[in-house]
């Protein structure tokens, strides 16, 4: 079963107003709005992946260390 969200897109050339991320342990793309940088919940995402990899990202995007379906569900409800 197939989960839609239109709010994450996947492209290769991120759209103004949207950024990219890197999820899960196949670290799988995912575009968001930059909207999502507000909600508390998005906001716990990004202490996560502060906690485990600092400032630093090698692949030269922002990686959470989350599981897909996690990201998703937390995505899903915000506005």
């Amino acid at each position: 079963m197939a989960i839609r969200l239109p709010r994450i897109v996947s492209a290769k050339k991120v759209p103004k107003g949207y950024f990219a991320v890197y999820v899960g342990e196949n670290q799988k793309r995912f575009v968001i709005p930059v909207s999502f940088l507000n909600q508390p919940s998005f906001q716990d995402l990004l202490d996560l992946s502060e906690e485990e990899f600092g400032y630093s990202h090698p692949t030269g995007g922002l990686r959470i260390p989350c599981d897909e379906d996690i990201f998703l569900d937390v995505t899903s409800r915000l506005n």
